[in-house]
């Protein structure tokens, strides 16, 4: 049990601090699709701003999904849930973030294979017409979803050490 408190307090910590720092990712798509919008109407359109702006989405959406798990503030069905009691939510979490944990492997393993293309081929670059490289934001992607393969275990040991009786604080 000392190492699942230990790990879930290493991993909370480092996805609440990328989340933090992710989160005003939110900025920078604005500015960006902002100056797609000047640019459109005043100067020559930039060639790179949609997909600067796609790329950008994907980094705030896979870098931010484990801390949005840390919070809580995954889509849940409260038909039944809201009325449980907290030793009961931990053990049907318990059982459903075994789920998502498969899930994630397989995303992980099909974004490795991926981006090992990306590489192994001179580079696969997008087939628009600016054509930048894809392995940066494979490479993201990656991370993103290694975070959250870590947050997922850790919230796995949460709802164990919950159901053992262990006062994990309010679950978000």
């Amino acid at each position: 049990m000392n190492f699942a408190m230990r790990y879930t307090r290493v991993i909370d910590g480092l996805n609440y601090r990328i989340g933090r720092v992710v989160m005003y990712g939110i900025f920078v798509m604005m500015a960006i699709l902002l100056w797609s919008s000047v640019s459109k109407t005043f100067f020559d359109p930039s060639l790179w701003t949609l997909e600067v702006a796609q790329f950008a989405m994907v980094a705030y959406y896979m870098l931010g999904g484990p801390y949005s798990i840390q919070m809580g503030s995954n889509v849940r069905m409260d038909l039944l849930y809201g009325e449980w009691s907290d030793h009961r939510k931990a053990q049907i979490d318990a059982m459903t973030i075994v789920f998502l944990i498969v899930y994630l492997v397989f995303l992980l393993w099909g974004g490795w294979e991926s981006f090992q293309y990306s590489i192994s081929y001179g580079g696969e670059r997008s087939s628009s017409v600016w054509r930048p490289y894809l392995w940066p934001i494979k490479a993201i992607m990656l991370v993103g979803i290694f975070l959250m393969l870590l947050q997922a275990f850790s919230e796995l040991f949460k709802d164990i050490l919950r159901i053992k009786g262990y006062d994990m604080g309010e679950k978000v």
